[in-house]
């Protein structure tokens, strides 16, 4: 199993950004996928996951700001995140897990990408 993201870089506070989650061997619609974060210093903190059917989980951090979707016929995942914020700067990291439904914990999450940056300018 491979996952690669793409779509990050640097914005200004209040813009957007869409990452992309390329995944390949799993089936599509099969696993679920969790969207993490690390910033320098600290834990990887979860951020969203989506289920094999689409049902979706936000941290209280992005809600609201942030979706999560996925399109099983490019086996991709996304994270649209408007309104971005100082706060959000981290590399972000998508996981895959073969869970039929997905909780935002790193453990439920067996296969990981090598995450993309975005940085959020005041």
């Amino acid at each position: 199993v491979q996952l690669v993201e793409s779509g990050g870089g640097s914005v200004q506070a209040g813009g957007s950004l869409s990452l992309s989650c390329a995944v390949s061997g799993y089936t599509a619609g099969t696993y679920s996928v969790g969207w993490f974060r690390q910033a320098p210093g600290k834990e990887r903190e979860g951020v969203a996951c989506i289920d094999s059917v689409g049902q979706t989980l936000y941290s209280d951090s992005v809600k609201g700001r942030f979706t999560v979707s996925r399109d099983n016929a490019k086996n991709t995942v996304y994270l649209q995140m408007n309104n971005l914020k100082s706060e959000d700067t981290a590399k972000y990291y998508c996981g895959a897990g073969s869970g039929t439904f997905c909780i935002i914990a790193v453990r439920w999450y067996n296969y990981w990408g090598q995450g993309t940056q975005v940085t959020v300018s005041s």
